[in-house]
């Protein structure tokens, strides 16, 4: 049950990420949407899931036997839809619909709207339960799929979240894996702060989970993590991700939680990624 390795190299998928994440920066100004960093800082960690470790069938995206990844901070869904877009669920030229009145790519994910999704998300604090269920009733049919649910710091505020931690740890589901993406911002303030400065890895772990913490911007770390999985015998698996944004000017700036980039921060920000978006034409 380990982690299929990935089918690119580092190097390959680094250069994937910075793709992903111009592409993000880009939709952000087609679609005048914010919440560009909750987008920006866990594309590591999916570029490293979707090119090689999770059991996917673009073309089938309904097929049962697939892994199912479960995007619990939906406000962080445009590096999901470059991703999908990326890997073949459709065509990139739909992600200029992002945020568009009447489009399949609204600025929170709706599986109504774009069937590849495994669940709709907004409010927070719901896609680890939903994984939960799900992996626990494909387990009842003998399925042998893995889920992965992507969760933000600041949604692990939420007290269902460790109710449906303690739910997974009870029944074993070893073929569950969370990944925290660990940005260190929150709506209203730094993530550390807010918790307390306590240990998400810890916690956890205090819950009957496998838990690590890695760097989540070091695509080395990212592979090798994944590779481990599951990380103990009949427990569920976590992820805590510290990770950044990949773009300067943008870190640790809790304003870049709602804005736009303008124009010029738009090309600042392309020219620091030394990336094209996979859609489009850039001037």
């Amino acid at each position: 049950m380990r982690g299929d390795p990935p089918d690119m190299t580092i190097e390959e998928l680094k250069k994937k990420a910075r793709e992903i994440r111009a592409t993000c920066v880009q939709m952000a100004c087609d679609g005048k949407e914010g919440h560009l960093s909750s987008s920006l800082g866990y594309v590591d960690v999916l570029v490293a899931l979707y090119c090689g470790w999770l059991k996917i069938f673009p073309k089938e995206p309904g097929n049962p036997d697939r892994d199912r990844f479960i995007l619990s901070k939906g406000h962080g869904c445009a590096s999901l839809y470059a991703m999908l877009a990326d890997r073949g669920y459709f065509p990139p030229s739909m992600l200029a619909e992002y945020n568009r009145e009447g489009s399949c790519l609204p600025n929170h994910p709706c599986l109504h709207a774009l069937p590849a999704l495994e669940m709709s998300a907004g409010s927070l604090g719901h896609g680890l339960g939903v994984a939960t269920g799900v992996l626990y009733g494909l387990r009842l049919r003998g399925s042998a799929a893995r889920a992965v649910v992507l969760l933000g710091d600041g949604e692990c505020n939420e007290g269902s979240v460790w109710e449906s931690a303690t739910f997974a740890a009870a029944h074993h589901l070893d073929r569950l894996l969370a990944v925290v993406d660990y940005n260190g911002i929150q709506a209203v303030g730094k993530s550390d702060e807010i918790m307390g400065h306590t240990s998400l890895e810890e916690k956890f772990r205090s819950f009957g989970w496998g838990a690590v913490t890695i760097d989540g911007s070091d695509m080395k770390s990212v592979v090798a993590a994944l590779g481990r999985f599951p990380f103990e015998k009949g427990k569920p698996s976590v992820i805590i991700a510290k990770t950044k944004i990949g773009v300067s000017f943008m870190e640790g700036d809790v304003l870049w939680h709602y804005r736009k980039p303008s124009e010029e921060e738009r090309l600042k920000a392309l020219a620091e990624l030394g990336a094209r978006p996979i859609y489009g034409a850039v001037s």
